[in-house]
């Protein structure tokens, strides 16, 4: 499975974006998916997760309310809207798929086989 993430971008506080994140390859298979975020000389984080079907969801306590993680799997695409962007989301996001069951979301980055490539988010204040 191949996953490229897109997106990112430069934006003013207070304003928003939506990445999305592309599999291709092996894609028959629903994969319970996850998006991190990378700050320079932090660890990898998990900000939001989905599991197969959209019906279980995970965030982290410092997106709640403001970022939505969403997919189509008729376009085998995973998005994460980010909305009221503060500058201390500014990271490299990443996109991720588990080989672990599919009922459910996972947190760790541990858990995740297939990674993207990072797309870069910066917010300016």
């Amino acid at each position: 499975v191949q996953l490229q993430a897109s997106g990112g971008g430069l934006v003013q506080a207070g304003g928003s974006l939506r990445l999305s994140c592309a599999a291709s390859g092996r894609t028959g298979n629903r994969y319970s998916m996850g998006w991190f975020r990378q700050a320079p000389g932090k660890e990898r984080d998990c900000v939001a997760a989905i599991n197969w079907n959209g019906g279980s969801t995970y965030y982290a306590d410092s997106v709640k309310g403001r970022f939505t993680i969403s997919r189509d799997n008729a376009e085998n695409t995973v998005y994460l809207q980010m909305n009221s962007l503060k500058p201390e989301d500014s990271a490299d996001y990443y996109c991720a798929a588990t080989l672990r069951a599919k009922t459910y979301y996972y947190r760790r980055k541990e858990e995740y086989t297939y990674w993207g490539r990072g797309t870069q988010v910066t917010v300016s204040s």
